[in-house]
């Protein structure tokens, strides 16, 4: 059998960007990182793989097919305006009166996720 070790994104600034997923998800940057740092890993909770990012000299230019489907664990509207205040940006708004739909974000680079709750 084979397992996911780590999910990997591409970045032009690690160890900023780094910042950004550790506030937003709360996983901890390993120690041993550092600014500058061409490689950065987000250690996870028991049992998921590790968020790794890795230095590119080119900026993000087309649609991902992969994002991260994110579940806050307070409200959304709550979990949104916290993400939107450590930089996220609103790509589209597909909520409902009803509570239903999810908020298309991306960070700080341009990278993709869907808030649903």
């Amino acid at each position: 059998m084979t397992v996911i070790r780590h999910i990997t994104l591409d970045a032009n600034n690690p160890y900023e960007l780094g910042k950004f997923w550790e506030s937003v998800l709360g996983w901890p940057m390993d120690p041993e990182c550092a600014p500058g740092d061409g490689e950065v890993l987000l250690v996870a909770p028991e049992g998921l793989p590790g968020l790794l990012l890795i230095e590119v000299p080119e900026p993000k230019s087309a649609k991902s097919r992969m994002h991260f489907d994110l579940m806050p664990q307070t409200t959304r509207d709550e979990e949104l305006a916290r993400v939107l205040g450590l930089g996220a940006k609103v790509v589209e708004d597909h909520r409902k009166a009803d509570g239903a739909g999810w908020v298309w974000c991306e960070d700080p680079e341009g990278n993709v996720g869907a808030d649903r709750s």
